[in-house]
């Protein structure tokens, strides 16, 4: 499954290239960008990016694990989690490169 992780430089890169702003503006509007997503899940609000997706705050509740070496229960706390749900558009986008992607060759082992 790798791929390459892109990171809020390549991404700041990219907006210098197209906009053709300076690379310290562009680094600045990513971070911004990216600042105002952040706040926002951490205020609990939902974020959608339109044909990206949203980013939904969730509240788990308490609940008991087990510590899988010694079989002992844990409580685990209640908290927050952010959760990402890709838009129609983006999935669809997904699978349309897999489509394309050449099939798997098999091979049989000896």
């Amino acid at each position: 499954m790798g791929g390459k992780t892109i990171t809020r430089a390549d991404l700041a890169e990219a907006v210098y290239r197209r906009l053709g702003l300076s690379r310290t503006e562009s680094a600045d509007m990513v971070e911004m960008v990216l600042q105002e997503i952040c706040d926002a899940i951490v205020e609990g609000d939902t974020v959608k990016l339109s044909s990206f997706g949203s980013f939904v705050v969730r509240d788990k509740g308490l609940r008991v694990g087990r510590n899988p070496k010694t079989g002992h229960e844990v409580p685990i706390p209640p908290r927050r989690v952010t959760v990402f749900k890709p838009s129609n558009i983006m999935k669809q986008r997904i699978n349309e490169g897999l489509a394309d992607a050449p099939a798997p060759v098999e091979t049989e082992a000896d």
